[in-house]
């Protein structure tokens, strides 16, 4: 009997332990979900985080110069150590000039297109000179009436010292008065002073037909030097002002001219690094227009001002050779190598 009731004592259900169980795989699930969740929101963040820039990894370490469009520009820390103090600017004509005339006229003739190639003093334009011309013409037959006034009266001058010298023989002969001879002597010197008065006479309007020579001239537009011609501000029919005092309806110039052998750099480098910038340094440009071609040039000067709003100071460089595809107003890069300057 014993026997039965240990056996049915061992097959009893020990609700306790059971519960026990039941609430430690309750735990484990709790933790496991909590730590799936923990490990999915890390990825989440790590996955949302913004990533650093392609290629930004082992970059060199960059330093700036302040550029001439007020930009700045920077160099990698590696070309820099060998020199590479790197600056923006443009390409300049130091020879530029908006052609004009000295007068007012109606415009005429315009002989020049932009693009045009023109020599030192060629024709640009004509401007009506029709009153110019006509006062020229007036003081070159003022001249010439002086010139024939002189021709005659050295006739009569002549005549009269004949006249003079036969007096005088007829009074030493006794056959004439000494009357004859002091009215004679008295006409020569009448006659001289008209020759003196007529050729002062012609030297004024020679004068004067000089002066309008020179103001006909100006109705002449001429290139003042050879270049290129890279603005037609006027047509034929316009009027032309040396200055604007007509307003909108007259121009002030013809158009304007380049030197094209004068083209060089103007950049602005940062007064903080000005001091390694030297008068002859070697710079290698790089025009934004054509970036595989490479312009070795030469530190011209740095200009002894500095700009007090970009705290930059401006440097001049010239091409050590001219490209015919480096043109006015292009934007250009250059590097200023150090080490010793060349001579």
């Amino acid at each position: 009997m014993n026997n039965q009731n240990e056996m049915l004592r061992s097959l009893r259900i020990d609700r306790g332990s059971e519960n026990a169980a039941a609430r430690g795989v309750g735990l484990l699930a709790v933790l496991g979900i909590g730590l799936v969740s923990a490990v999915l929101a890390g990825a989440g963040v790590w996955f949302l985080k913004p990533g650093a820039e392609p290629g930004a990894q082992g970059r060199p370490a960059t330093q700036t110069a302040q550029g001439a469009d007020g930009n700045a520009a920077s160099t990698p820390a590696s070309v820099a150590a060998a020199g590479g103090l790197t600056a923006s600017g443009y390409v300049v004509a130091r020879r530029r000039a908006t052609v004009a005339a000295e007068v007012i006229g109606r415009v005429i003739e315009v002989r020049v297109e932009e693009g045009q190639t023109v020599r030192k003093g060629e024709v640009l334009a004509l401007l009506d000179a029709s009153l110019a011309q006509a006062e020229y013409d007036g003081t070159r037959a003022r001249v010439r009436s002086a010139e024939a006034d002189i021709t005659a009266t050295r006739a009569e001058l002549a005549e009269a010292r004949l006249v003079l010298s036969r007096a005088e023989q007829l009074v030493a002969s006794k056959f004439a008065s000494e009357a004859s001879v002091t009215a004679a002597r008295a006409r020569v010197d009448s006659l001289a002073g008209r020759v003196a008065q007529a050729e002062a006479n012609r030297t004024a309007f020679e004068r004067e037909a000089a002066r309008a020579s020179g103001q006909l001239a100006r109705y002449v537009i001429r290139a003042p030097f050879s270049g290129v011609v890279v603005d037609k501000a006027a047509q034929a029919g316009e009027i032309i002002s040396p200055s604007s005092a007509g307003g909108g309806f007259t121009r002030t110039g013809i158009c304007s001219l380049v030197d094209m052998d004068s083209l060089e750099i103007e950049v602005d480098v940062n007064e903080a690094y000005i001091a390694r910038v030297s008068p002859g340094q070697p710079v290698q440009a790089v025009l934004d227009a054509y970036p595989e071609l490479k312009l070795p040039a030469r530190v011209i000067a740095a200009i002894p001002t500095a700009s007090r709003d970009k705290a930059t100071v401006r440097v001049r460089v010239g091409f050590d050779k001219l490209d015919p595809r480096i043109l006015p107003e292009m934007a250009i890069k250059v590097t200023f190598i150090e080490g010793n300057p060349r001579s």
